[in-house]
């Protein structure tokens, strides 16, 4: 049964978010400031509504007051800062190093001499699946920008043809493989076999990529001309770059740790020792402070940077990205105040009265929650526990493709209130119209690419079975 509020709710949060994308690209407010506004005018709106948001206690049933609004504002800042500071830090930290000690061009003619000049996109592609299996999107990004830039200076393709395909693997393991924790969540929620949702996952997740990444990027280079971010700097006569093995070692190291501690979880070795310490170890903040200590000395000490040049490097890595975490926090923030508004609840409704076909309700319902809340992780958990009691009257349906089916609906449509959207708008060096040409369209493409290949996976399973 629907609630009187409901459309207005609806057209105040499109509104919301049409003013936000107003404010920061056609008169130029700053994206913290604009989130900042356009979520307290969204509280506004539904304080004049009287909704009672859902994040309240039960038996508590007063709507929200402005201040209400403005306090669930700073939590969702303050839990967004929580999860993702941490992480961002110290890969911007890492992959300073990278850059400084050389170590990203060693990579860059390592891999070239390897798959060749002329196949230098499938560096990018065999990069960006190693370690977006394990680390999260924001994460692998920061550890692989610095071979991207070089990569782009080794081979002289345009910057787009590498980036995009980097940025498209990159999001589909973050979206579709466990052990990320939208897929997680979804495969809990489903009771779905972890090892057939990889299978599929790789299956539909690498053409959906390679569509939404090489594949649109031959049209991008064409429209979008970025200038190259310049991220290194002149290396002094004394330091020694490392070799390729070391360097390998120290990008991977984080990844070894985490990929060690989904192990161990997936193994129910969580009461032993070497579970304990592995699961510990494979913690992603743990896992990046020990790859980034490791670094100080295989691409710092033993290069021959001192304790003082190091210092300086974390301090101006850190010092760069200080616009990039305030901007991440309130889009925290703005997707905080949609989510209690109830508006998951309204649009999850709004599809199940549609009686489409379960693996599209999932997908629209993900894709809805995404758009409006701009956490993928969010519309994955909302949109699963939307479709538990569904998929439980509806056997035909593989609770395994429905993981994959509402995970890439949760990658679709990646805007403004996004936290990848900034993060990929500032490391390289993009305008707001250009990550909207560039990285929208390819979270775009991997979401309607990704349900069209899950329906005919669909489809030929049953024709099989």
């Amino acid at each position: 049964m629907h609630s009187p509020t409901d459309l207005p709710l609806i057209a105040l949060a499109l509104g919301a978010i049409v003013l936000l994308v107003l404010l920061v690209t056609r008169w130029k407010l700053n994206p913290f400031i604009a989130l900042t506004v356009a979520s307290l005018l969204l509280g506004g709106g539904a304080v004049l509504l009287e909704i009672i948001p859902v994040s309240r206690p039960s038996g508590v049933l007063t709507p929200w007051t402005l201040l209400q609004v403005v306090d669930t504002f700073k939590e969702g800042l303050g839990k967004t800062l929580g999860g993702v500071a941490p992480l961002i830090c110290l890969g911007a930290i890492l992959g300073r190093l990278l850059s400084e000690s050389g170590g990203a061009a060693v990579l860059a003619r390592g891999f070239i001499g390897f798959f060749g000049r002329q196949n230098a996109g499938w560096c990018i592609v065999s990069l960006a699946i190693t370690v977006g299996l394990s680390s999260w999107f924001a994460v692998g990004f920061m550890l692989l920008l610095p071979v991207l830039l070089s990569l782009t200076k080794e081979t002289g393709r345009p910057f787009l043809s590498l980036a995009l395909p980097l940025l498209s693997f990159l999001s589909v393991m973050h979206g579709l493989m466990p052990p990320h924790p939208g897929p997680l969540i979804a495969i809990n929620a489903f009771h779905a076999d972890t090892g057939k949702v990889l299978l599929w996952g790789f299956l539909i997740g690498i053409p959906t990529a390679a569509i939404a990444g090489p594949f649109f990027a031959k049209f991008a280079v064409n429209r979008v001309h970025p200038l190259l971010p310049e991220t290194t700097f002149e290396q002094p006569a004394n330091i020694r770059p490392p070799g390729f093995a070391l360097t390998l070692l120290s990008i991977l190291l984080p990844i070894a740790l985490m990929l060690l501690g989904t192990a161990a979880e997936l193994l129910g070795m969580r009461e032993s020792l070497f579970g304990s310490v592995s699961l510990n170890l494979g913690s992603p903040v743990i896992a990046m402070l020990v790859g980034v200590l490791f670094c100080l000395w295989s691409l710092g000490l033993r290069c021959g940077w001192n304790a003082q040049q190091l210092l300086k490097f974390t301090e101006q890595s850190v010092n760069g990205i200080g616009m990039t975490l305030l901007t991440l926090g309130a889009g925290g923030g703005f997707a905080f105040v949609l989510k209690d508004s109830g508006l998951a609840r309204v649009l999850g409704e709004l599809a199940a009265q549609a009686h489409m076909p379960l693996l599209i309700y999932g997908w629209l319902a993900a894709a809805f929650i995404r758009v409006a809340t701009g956490s993928a992780t969010v519309a994955i958990t909302v949109a699963a526990e939307l479709l538990v009691p569904l998929l439980a009257q509806s056997p035909g349906t593989s609770p395994e493709l429905m993981v994959i089916s509402i995970g890439c609906g949760s990658l679709f449509l990646s805007h403004l209130n996004d936290a990848g959207f900034w993060i990929v708008r500032d490391c390289l060096g993009l305008s707001v119209r250009e990550t909207l040409e560039t990285w929208t369209i390819t979270e775009t493409l991997i979401g309607v690419a990704g349900l069209a290949l899950t329906l005919g996976a669909e489809a030929l399973q049953r024709a099989i079975g």
